[in-house]
């Protein structure tokens, strides 16, 4: 049994990598449910276009998942928060404008039905259950590992060339 093996956490890995990551993960689980709407509305008043991206809900509960890993717990108004942006107005001065409640409110309960978050009793906001906990470790050891096999098979094909 090997001691010296350190264990990874979300914080370990870049945050963009691991919500791609995490997105793939929960699309190809099959397990989390988008819902009807999510191709016809956009994220928030103050945008003028709706994603490009299909999957942009997957990413979006990837994000809220890992915004729960670090800051438990969470209401919806809190994620709105998070999302929102500068609300251009034309001629007068821009404002901030929050994102969309309906998407929060809607990617909180989708994990949920996963099981990666539940209802604090105390707050009465969200947070990350254990194993939501363990499910995003497995995936940022993943991650890290994957990266530092690339970092190995870079040293090695610069050793040749040298």
């Amino acid at each position: 049994m090997n001691l010296n093996v350190k264990s990874v956490s979300v914080k370990d890995v870049d945050q963009s990598e691991f919500v791609v990551a995490l997105a793939a993960f929960l699309k190809k689980s099959g397990k989390l449910k988008v819902p009807d709407w999510s191709d016809l509305v956009k994220t928030a008043v103050y945008k003028e276009l709706a994603p490009y991206d299909d999957d942009w809900f997957y990413t979006r509960c990837a994000s809220v998942a890992r915004h729960l890993y670090h800051r438990s717990p969470v209401g919806v108004g809190a994620i709105t928060k998070i999302y929102g942006g500068r609300n251009r107005r034309g001629v007068r001065p821009s404002h901030f404008c929050r994102g969309g409640s309906n998407i929060a409110r809607k990617s909180l309960q989708a994990l949920e039905a996963v099981n990666w978050v539940e209802k604090d009793a105390n707050s009465g906001g969200r947070r990350l259950t254990s194993q939501g906990c363990k499910d995003m470790n497995r995936i940022a050891a993943q991650l890290k590992e994957a990266s530092r096999k690339k970092i190995l098979e870079e040293n090695a094909a610069m050793a040749t060339t040298a």
